[in-house]
């Protein structure tokens, strides 16, 4: 259904695509130099190029004895040197062998490291060897890795530690990337509290302020947290157009055409509306627009829809806005571990989990109720206009891919 519109209502890859597109043309073009330590979760603002072989030198990669193999007549050799990790050896002695631990640098003229485990000791403390052996056996060569002037991460990517771990290797103890993200997150609605205030009447606690701005500290954001916006027209515009400073204001609630969403009248009326109403469940009402300018984001109220809208939506355009290519997160497939019998016109995801080898669905799908994702492995993508069988294959999106 790529690029088509439901009873009114856009796909989910159109939404994609036009955010991705709205993203691109306002990316984070400034960027700072951090600490390595500090670099975890940033985004790369320049390609990272070797400027070092690695490993510098050729360098055993067992604990054994380095030799040069045409020594090796059958005869045990005398053991001149000790080589450890961290040491500059001699050249080799010819007629010789060299003790040699992992990582330490082979000294010049050894073309073969034997283990160990295939060394006998005599005597006089000359050593034989029991298996046949190869020219350049057990040996890591200079450059391996990495040779001066490799391409070794392109800009965009995101640091995990296996990305610090990489850079540390090269040497770098600071890195440019791109500015954080400053996001404002707002939720709407009367009937909002934070947790620790006794409840009123019609009162319910807001949930969706920490599980967003959590979550956006977690992808290396800047968080503004904007607070609880009443239902109250004047008041919304009020504070949309204090938050000119930010990059993306994010919403929750008040988004969909009711009497009370002054969120989507105020973006309507004052602003500039660029999608609304998805054909996906949860979260129906997602709504993308600007506000004198500044682009807004609002997520329906119901926290599992805040959740499956941030995650397929919100969270690639953030990426993108940094210069992230490849935002869309592993899928696999799974047989289902279960029936679904009425087609549905919106592409819905189940919060669900795998149970021998199966995908599952919590009992209570309904967009209020947060528990099924604590549940949850994972989103179940069930196609708009499909039925499901026993056994049937279906894309499985774990929540690790997503929540970081």
């Amino acid at each position: 259904m790529k690029g088509t519109h439901v009873q009114g209502m856009m796909s989910v890859e159109e939404a994609m695509a036009r955010l991705m597109e709205m993203a691109e043309a306002a990316p984070i073009r400034e960027r700072e130099r951090v600490p390595l330590a500090a670099a975890q979760g940033r985004v790369l603002a320049e390609d990272l190029i070797s400027t070092l072989d690695l490993p510098p030198w050729p360098n055993s990669a067992m604990d054994g004895y380095a030799l040069r193999l045409a020594d090796w007549q059958d005869e045990p050799l005398v053991v001149s040197q000790r080589i450890f990790a961290g040491q500059a050896p001699e050249p080799l002695a010819p007629g010789t062998c060299a003790r040699i631990f992992t990582g330490a640098p082979v000294p010049a003229g050894a073309d073969c490291v034997e283990m160990q485990e295939n060394a006998l000791i005599g005597d006089d403390q000359r050593v034989g060897f029991t298996e046949p052996m190869v020219a350049g056996q057990n040996i890591r060569p200079q450059g391996q890795e990495t040779t001066v002037g490799d391409h070794v991460l392109d800009a965009g990517t995101r640091m995990g530690p296996v990305e610090l771990g990489l850079a540390a290797s090269l040497g770098c103890a600071e890195l440019d990337v791109v500015r954080r993200v400053r996001v404002a997150v707002l939720s709407t609605g009367d009937e909002l509290i934070e947790p620790g205030l006794p409840l009123g009447p019609g009162q319910i606690y807001n949930s969706n302020r920490i599980l967003l701005c959590s979550w956006l500290e977690r992808l290396g954001c800047e968080v503004v947290d904007a607070g609880i916006l009443p239902d109250d027209l004047q008041k919304t515009r009020s504070t949309l157009g204090g938050l000119g400073h930010v990059d993306l204001i994010l919403s929750t609630g008040g988004v969909s055409v009711g009497e009370a969403d002054f969120l989507g009248h105020a973006l309507r009326e004052d602003g500039e509306l660029s999608l609304w109403k998805l054909a996906i469940k949860p979260g129906k009402p997602l709504t993308f627009g600007h506000f004198r300018g500044v682009p807004v984001i609002g997520l329906p109220g119901n926290p599992a829809s805040t959740l499956v809208t941030f995650a397929l939506l919100a969270r690639p355009y953030l990426l993108r806005r940094q210069g992230v290519q490849d935002v869309a997160p592993l899928r696999f497939k799974v047989p289902a571990g279960f029936t679904w019998g009425k087609p549905g016109d919106r592409r819905e995801y189940l919060r669900g989990r795998l149970e021998q080898g199966k995908a599952v669905y919590y009992s209570n799908q309904s967009s209020g109720v947060l528990r099924s994702a604590a549940w949850a492995e994972g989103l179940i993508e069930v196609r708009e206009g499909s039925t499901v069988a026993l056994g049937d294959w279906l894309d499985f999106i774990p929540l690790s891919e997503v929540l970081g």
